[in-house]
């Protein structure tokens, strides 16, 4: 019997937002933790849950890390002080792990994807980014298959 993989996350908290078609899409190689600069109309937003990460990615910019497309709804009592919902948000994290990421996205192959948005115990909002590998056609019709059959074994049909 083959050994289950258990997920390594750094997600503690409550999970605002979840990335859930990140797996499927790419080989997740190694996971980080970062912060994040928002407005307080976006903060009110994510606490309602309007936040979108389909599609978002992270990139590297004069060594700064920026989220780009996730999509934070505009706050409906923010009236003429609202936020933009596209706009680019800084991420942060310490200089070396930074220069340490983009040297790793210069590979062939290499991003950084944002897994999941949360509330660390602190109460503050953490981004959790995965620096991953693109699958293949032939990976995910694998993964499907996997997947197919670890429902067969909760069943019981063997």
């Amino acid at each position: 019997m083959a050994k289950s993989k258990k997920k390594q996350t750094v997600v503690s908290g409550k999970v605002i937002v979840r990335n859930r078609k990140a797996g499927f899409e790419y080989h997740l190689e190694e996971r980080f933790e970062a912060g994040i600069s928002l407005l307080g109309s976006e903060v009110k937003s994510c606490r309602a849950g309007k936040v979108s990460l389909v599609d978002a990615y992270v990139e590297i910019d004069r060594g700064e890390l920026w989220l780009v497309n996730a999509h934070i709804a505009e706050y409906s009592f923010a009236n003429r002080l609202n936020h933009a919902p596209l706009r680019k948000r800084k991420l942060l994290m310490h200089r070396i792990e930074i220069t340490r990421l983009g040297v790793k996205i210069r590979e062939k192959g290499f991003t950084l994807i944002p897994l999941a948005l949360y509330f660390n115990p602190t109460g503050k909002i953490k981004v959790e980014i995965a620096l991953a590998r693109g699958k293949k056609a032939h990976d995910k019709r694998d993964t499907i298959r996997e997947k197919d059959q670890q429902r067969a074994m909760q069943r019981g049909d063997f």
